[in-house]
């Protein structure tokens, strides 16, 4: 069983460190997983030569999420939704199918550190990454998720788009304009690559809040150090949501469902 990471660039990804440690809990002596970088301008071949090669199919990064959309003979309701795609698996009748596994790992990660059902969530930003997680953020039935956005235009586009599709209530705001206090706090935004804070109102965390960031580092984040600040007792990272997208990829690959938590600890501890 071949499977690979594409991307450009690419040296820089974890997955190989991940899925090896998720073969070696089911003993897949068989199980290969490799780096491979990709020409900015031949995803396309790139994909179609591992599928002649024998490959099983790939995750993908960027910039390659939408190219892979499109390339995807069939796709999941979530790929559907988010507009990308992260794992392609090469079917029994050659043909691909499309899944982005990123909100599902998202929720998982956010399910081990609290309830979400019931919880009021705030989503910022409205890029691929809020976009690729609404609907499974939906699916857990949060009391509602309100999406704010440096530029409101960009929120209500996709409030629009998919408030029709939702279980739960979703609505849009800038960021200043965010009311209230919120019990999930997300930041979708790549502020915190930059060591940008979000211009949030104060108030913004309930008193137990959960603040989550997309990003990781062994460094803690601009937003988490903001919801620190804040009083927020309950800080979490984006590795455990990289750790658990990638499960959801070895489970489709593989049909097993690898115990996440070793290889969160044993990812946290290279950092």
């Amino acid at each position: 069983m071949r499977y690979f990471v594409i991307g450009n660039p690419i040296a820089h990804s974890k997955s190989p460190q991940i899925h090896a440690a998720f073969a070696a809990q089911f003993g897949l002596d068989d199980f290969s997983y490799e780096r491979l970088l990709a020409p900015l301008d031949a995803f396309a071949q790139t994909v179609r030569t591992l599928m002649a090669e024998g490959g099983g199919g790939c995750n993908v990064t960027v910039p390659f999420k939408e190219e892979a959309f499109r390339l995807a003979d069939t796709l999941t309701p979530r790929a559907a939704a988010a507009g990308a795609v992260n794992t392609l698996q090469v079917r029994t009748d050659g043909s691909l199918l499309g899944d982005n596994t990123d909100g599902a790992g998202l929720v998982a990660d956010l399910l081990r550190h609290g309830p979400l059902a019931g919880q009021r969530v705030l989503l910022l930003g409205a890029g691929g990454a809020a976009r690729g997680v609404l609907l499974p953020l939906s699916e857990v039935l949060p009391a509602e998720i309100v999406l704010a956005n440096r530029s409101v235009d960009k929120a209500h586009a996709l409030v629009a788009e998919f408030a029709p599709r939702l279980a739960v209530p979703l609505s849009a705001c800038a960021f200043a304009a965010v009311e209230g206090a919120f019990d999930v706090v997300i930041n979708a935004t790549s502020a915190s690559l930059g060591g940008a804070a979000i211009p949030l109102p104060d108030g913004v965390f309930a008193p137990s809040a959960l603040a989550y960031d997309m990003m990781y580092g062994k460094e803690e984040t601009a937003f988490l150090a903001h919801a620190r600040a804040a009083g927020v007792a309950r800080r979490i990272d984006g590795l455990g949501m990289l750790v658990g997208q990638a499960a959801e990829a070895f489970a489709l690959w593989t049909g097993r469902q690898p115990d996440v938590a070793p290889v969160l600890a044993m990812m946290r501890g290279a950092l």
